[in-house]
């Protein structure tokens, strides 16, 4: 399994680009500690693995506590990863069946989208946006994370870390 993670951090009016070695992660609060280490404002963590999920952490100087998305809850059933970083942060997931098809008539499909849908919203990826671009049929983490770090103002930085 490959595990990607990526950070955008803000300073002042600039935005920069920095590779995060989630392997290395513990747990969420690994995360964050190394999220602070990039700035004192916000920083922005993307997590995708295996083109599967896309987890997005937010973190402010005004609200250093960590704001959590995960494009789809049940991956937190299927990847070690997501569960040791997302699972504390996140709805419990007692009692949901991973084959559950209830969300069929959801906007996104069969993804099934879980915590804070309206983190970055003040960035220009409102709630919809964000949905839509993980319902978007042929879209990959990678792609969503490149459309999320454009309508930020980052998506050149981004866009050269990535090679």
């Amino acid at each position: 399994m490959s595990t990607k993670g990526i950070a955008i951090a803000q300073h002042g009016e600039r935005w920069t680009a920095h590779d995060l070695h989630i392997a290395d992660m513990e747990d969420l609060d690994s995360l964050v500690d190394a999220m602070h280490d990039l700035s004192s404002g916000t920083v922005i963590a993307f997590v995708e693995e295996d083109d599967e999920y896309l987890a997005i952490v937010r973190i402010t100087a005004r609200d250093p506590d960590p704001k959590v998305f995960l494009s789809d809850r049940r991956v937190l059933l299927t990847s070690d990863h997501a569960e040791r970083l997302f699972a504390d942060a996140l709805p419990s997931m007692a009692g949901f069946d991973s084959d559950d098809d209830s969300d069929e008539d959801t906007p996104v499909g069969q993804a099934s989208p879980v915590g804070d849908l309206d983190l970055l919203a003040d960035l220009g990826t409102p709630t919809e946006a964000l949905l839509e671009l993980i319902a978007e049929e042929g879209m990959l983490p990678a792609d969503v994370i490149s459309a999320i770090s454009e309508r930020a103002g980052a998506g050149e930085i981004f866009d050269d870390a990535r090679g």
